[in-house]
């Protein structure tokens, strides 16, 4: 089948389906003419690419065992972390590493979103909102910068200044 048909049958577009092609993570076939084909093992593959991505995996991590894809059952997905391979399992020592890898990342990005997010509500005064001081160079929340504002990524300005400066003392004239 041409790429607008393999995409509709994956979940995804053509432009997603050319780009997964560009990652490695499938290969098609080409017409005389030049055009893409794809047969139901690929529409598979890009089915299973589809779910781990929607699982929160990237297309780096799904990469680094993108040759467990052909073992991947029709009906869909398997549990990564079932433990075993074979019958109808994907799982393998570096999908589950992969997985717990993501799974850390995804819990320290929501550790920092709930820092940034309890420090906003601080300063807006909500009721019960607490503010946690940063742990660490940076804090959980990202990096700090001088004068005590800190940014949640590198993308981002300043959100606000955590504790103002003290003030200088004003200097003992004497006559």
């Amino acid at each position: 089948m041409r790429i607008g048909d393999a995409a509709a049958a994956a979940g995804m577009t053509p432009r997603a389906l050319r780009y997964y092609e560009q990652q490695g993570l499938v290969t098609a076939r080409r017409t005389p003419s030049g055009q893409r084909v794809y047969d139901e093992e690929d529409i598979r593959r890009l089915k299973a690419v589809r779910e781990l991505r929607d699982a929160g995996l990237t297309v780096g991590d799904v990469r680094a065992f993108a040759h467990l894809l052909r073992t991947v059952p029709a009906d869909g997905v398997p549990d990564l972390l079932a433990g075993e391979s074979g019958a109808g399992r994907c799982s393998a020592a570096e999908a589950e590493t992969v997985a717990r890898r993501r799974l850390a990342d995804l819990d320290a990005r929501i550790a920092q979103l709930s820092s940034l997010r309890a420090r906003l509500a601080a300063r807006l005064g909500e009721p019960g909102a607490e503010v946690t001081e940063p742990t660490g160079p940076g804090g959980p929340t990202g990096s700090a910068t001088p004068g005590g504002s800190v940014r949640a990524g590198a993308d981002s300005g300043p959100l606000f200044r955590l504790a103002a400066a003290p003030a200088p003392e004003a200097p003992v004239l004497r006559a």
